[in-house]
């Protein structure tokens, strides 16, 4: 099946073009859904497959190019269109493909009814294929192509509601601000193509990364190359300064949120950085550099997420705060960690997401969490899968969230120090703290609705069966990183799995450090037990002693205020860039520029033929012995010119 692992790609862009071109005149929902959702069922199926034929497969022998044909040649520039399967991207495939389909087949009973229902999955579809152009690539500028895909899609996905409001705004803007958004980290992507093309003078992935292994490259071409790529990632995957598109990315339909901004898209930045791993291990300044963003990331987004009231912006502002523990493990080199972490994420992220979703249905899609309270009576099955989400993502054992976040903890104190460790264990905590507040406030407590307008219900099975496959994937899901202290050497295995793909950066950045098993048990306990008391603490504050969050809201109301208000980052952007940019449009690149310089040029032109053109008219007199005397002279001149020149 490895020959055939094209089909992933091809697939949901068949199911993109059926349901784009001729949903519309299907009309049929189910119909509709099972196109788009099959589509990615069997591209899930062929993908497992590939799986299953690589596991068979010796270490050594884990990696395949499938080549389809020539894309562009230009001089020395070969570009093909091919695919590059090996344990990393056959990971992210089966969880592109995996819970793309879940949240595909959740979407039937989500999206009913809505006018759009047909172009919706058509985007979907879209996006998946994009998607999986991405990570199949063998050569950047095909990752680029599906970079820049998932980008366009990002942009009809969040603005699917187009003619709906969103807070101050309307869904447009908030597309538009991720499209943009998105557009000035591109921008550094494709600088860092450039300068990998004129050093290597290729940008396939194998033959660039082979030139790096001979060795001989000054470290500067690596630092400038990692720098630029990763401006790229903080866009994507919205770290600092580039993560302000994703909390308004919201605006979109909440399984919108589930596949783009939990699952896919925004773990792309990721995934590239591992991808290029071997540049990063070559350029120690640029990895501090991302692990430093990274972690600043994660606590600025989880401070944020503490006091929201939007069930979707708590999630969003979590999100932001797990990539940033991603993008930590990534600066300090423990690639296989930041991975697993992506796989571990995209299960219990997606199920709050379409967790939330079942709430909002059956809220009549209210989204504020203080007209929540006492839901899980009306709303079992979403209450308690929520719940297993709430815990995994809380870094509690045995769920799947405990594994990967520990395995990144644990690295930041052996390879980054004490500092790191510290801020990485205390942002645990925070998430822990404000995921139980969400909880707490959603389904247990007195009701806080009105109940003459408001009737909760549960979600029809088409919507709870997602929520139960992702919540046992929360639950076991971490069983395939389980740490060496406790499965032995050769025990984890998604590291062993990954471990032919990372070898190379691996052999550069070796940590020649020591630290005991005790110091690693040690540490996990802390912050088990942080996060443990961070959930108390927390049912404590909301469902015993509301009092107490009362009082901390006007004791502490500056710092409330500024939190409620994202640290006033959005408003420092408006007056510092996009204003001033407005300005500089009005007074000058309009007023100046386009009408005084542009359009000067252009009428003036016009106008000076307009004056020729009338002065050359009023030779046009009509008067036939006017011509007669103009002809006779130029008759006359002609001959005297003749006859000068003989």
């Amino acid at each position: 099946m490895i020959e055939l692992i094209y089909l992933t790609v091809l697939l949901p862009f068949i199911g993109f073009l059926i349901n784009g071109l001729f949903g519309r005149k299907i009309k049929n929902e189910t119909v509709i859904g099972w196109i788009g959702s099959g589509a990615i069922g069997l591209s899930f199926i062929v993908t497992l497959m590939a799986f299953f034929e690589t596991l068979a497969k010796p270490e050594t022998e884990r990696h395949f190019i499938v080549h389809l044909f020539q894309w562009m040649k230009v001089d020395t520039l070969n570009i093909p269109v091919g695919y590059q399967v090996d344990p990393l991207s056959l990971l992210m495939a089966l969880i592109v493909t995996g819970v793309g389909f879940v949240i595909h087949v959740y979407s039937i009973g989500y999206m009913h009814g809505d006018k759009g229902f047909w172009r919706f999955f058509a985007y979907l579809n879209l996006f998946i294929f994009a998607m999986m152009n991405l990570i199949l690539a063998d050569n950047f500028v095909l990752l680029f192509l599906g970079w820049e895909g998932v980008g366009l899609c990002s942009y009809l996905l969040i603005g699917f509601w187009y003619d709906r409001k969103f807070e101050k705004s309307t869904t447009s803007d908030a597309a538009k601000k991720a499209f943009v958004v998105n557009r000035i980290g591109d921008f550094g992507f494709l600088i860092g193509m450039f300068i990998i093309y004129l050093n290597f003078n290729t940008l396939r992935f194998e033959e660039v990364f082979a030139q790096m292994q001979i060795g001989g490259i000054p470290e500067s071409v690596f630092n400038m190359i990692a720098l630029f790529l990763f401006i790229g990632a903080t866009g994507k995957s919205a770290q600092i300064p580039l993560y302000v598109w994703l909390p308004d990315a919201m605006a979109g339909p909440t399984p919108v949120s589930a596949l783009i901004h939990a699952a896919t898209m925004v773990t792309a930045g990721v995934y590239m950085v591992a991808r290029c791993s071997i540049i990063y291990a070559s350029a120690p300044a640029i990895m501090t550099v991302v692990a430093v963003i990274g972690l600043l990331t994660a606590l600025f987004a989880a401070s944020i997420g503490l006091v929201q009231n939007d069930i979707k912006k708590v999630l969003a502002y979590s999100t932001v705060s797990q990539l940033g523990y991603m993008f930590l493990a990534m600066g300090m080199g423990a690639f296989t960690a930041g991975i697993f972490h992506v796989m571990t994420h995209a299960f219990f992220k997606a199920l709050l997401f379409l967790g939330a979703g079942s709430v909002i249905h059956g809220m009549h899609e209210e989204q504020n969490i203080q007209k929540y309270g006492g839901l899980k009576k009306y709303m079992p099955v979403t209450y308690l899968t929520f719940l297993m989400g709430a815990i995994a993502i809380s870094g509690i054992p045995p769920f799947a969230g405990f594994f990967s976040k520990d395995e990144i903890l644990w690295n930041a104190y052996a390879n980054g120090g004490l500092v790191y460790w510290i801020i990485g264990a205390f942002t645990a905590m925070m998430t822990a703290f404000y995921m139980f507040r969400l909880y707490s406030l959603t389904f247990e407590g007195n009701e806080r609705f009105d109940h003459h307008q408001v009737h909760p219900h549960e979600s029809p099975k088409v919507m709870t069966i997602p929520l139960i496959i992702l919540a046992v994937l929360s639950v076991i899901g971490g069983f395939a990183g389980v740490p060496v202290i406790f499965s032995g050497e050769g025990g984890n295995q998604i590291e062993k799995w990954l471990e032919p793909v990372f070898s190379p950066a691996n052999s550069i950045i070796a940590s020649h450090s020591v630290h005991s098993h005790f110091e690693e048990i040690l540490l996990m306990v802390i912050s088990v037990l942080a996060a443990a008391g961070s959930i108390m603490f927390s049912r404590f504050i909301y469902l015993k002693k509301k009092n107490i969050a009362e009082s901390a809201s006007i004791k502490f109301a500056g710092l409330n205020k500024l939190l409620w208000n994202k640290y006033y980052v959005d408003e420092g952007y408006d007056k510092a860039v996009i204003t001033p940019i407005f300005k500089l449009s009005d007074s000058f690149l309009w007023k100046i520029t386009d009408v005084k310089l542009i359009d000067g040029v252009v009428n003036g032109t016009a106008k000076i033929i307009d004056v020729i053109g009338s002065r050359i008219r009023k030779m046009q007199t009509g008067v036939a012995q006017f011509y007669a005397v103009v002809m006779v002279l130029g008759i006359a001149a002609a001959l005297f010119w003749i006859i000068a020149s003989l």
